[in-house]
């Protein structure tokens, strides 16, 4: 996610002994109501349901969900996700997909709108598993499993080539995109897709060590939206 006081200058028209400037003597003004200190839980109360993202596409299409506000939360915004899944193809059925950082679960929810067979959204903040259990439940979403843990270490025990879309979207700040992708890679089915959400655009040459390509990239602001596939470097 009005108190009263008095008016600014109120002060500057009391004469001394309390009385108010062409008023009756002994006329007091009341005095300022002390401020009460913000309740955590008030502004948390405030904040929720401030936002919302859009499912774009598929069967929950049009679909608005209220999201919290949360320091550091950047949901991927609408003209992305729609880039992403026009690269995609728009139908995603029968696909096995892991969306690693969920935050706000835009990507995972947009994947099992189009059809994903199964869609595991992972994340470490209590507020935002709870968040996602909500959106999961209010969409019955089947298809959709909510975890709560570390986005790196549930790639690292995916099996291998067990996946066909895996969705990244660390926290800009971290320093784990090369830990990702990595792990990524190994996950990932050799036909599969790997999505790479990151504050700077990456190149074949540093993705050639884990077997990945840009098959597609869009810069949007700050954000640069990558489509990686399994492949060699063309030379």
């Amino acid at each position: 996610m009005s108190r009263s006081t008095l008016r600014p200058g109120a002060l500057s028209r009391i004469l001394p002994g309390g009385g108010p400037a062409g008023g009756k003597a002994g006329v007091v003004a009341p005095a300022p109501t002390k401020k009460t200190p913000k309740d955590p839980a008030a502004s948390a109360v405030v904040h929720k349901g401030a936002g919302e993202i859009r499912i774009i596409g598929g069967q929950w299409k049009r679909t608005r969900l209220s999201v919290a506000r949360h320091p550091g939360l950047r949901p991927t915004p609408d003209r992305v996700r729609e880039t992403l899944f026009n690269w995609l193809g728009q139908d995603l059925t029968g696909w096995r997909c892991l969306d690693a950082f969920a935050g706000t679960g835009a990507l995972g929810l947009e994947a099992a709108s189009r059809g994903a067979a199964a869609v595991q959204l992972v994340e470490n903040d209590a507020a935002l598993v709870a968040q996602l259990n909500t959106q999961q439940q209010r969409l019955k979403a089947t298809t959709v499993r909510v975890t709560r843990g570390d986005g790196l270490s549930a790639l690292q025990q995916a099996g291998p080539g067990s996946l066909d879309l895996i969705l990244l979207d660390p926290p800009f700040g971290s320093d784990i995109f090369g830990k990702a992708l990595q792990a990524a890679a190994r996950a990932v089915a050799a036909d599969g897709h790997i999505y790479l959400e990151a504050p700077r655009v990456w190149v074949d040459e540093e993705l050639a060590d884990w077997g990945l390509v840009v098959h597609r990239h869009l810069k949007a602001g700050a954000v640069h939206a990558h489509l990686l596939r399994r492949g060699a470097v063309s030379t």
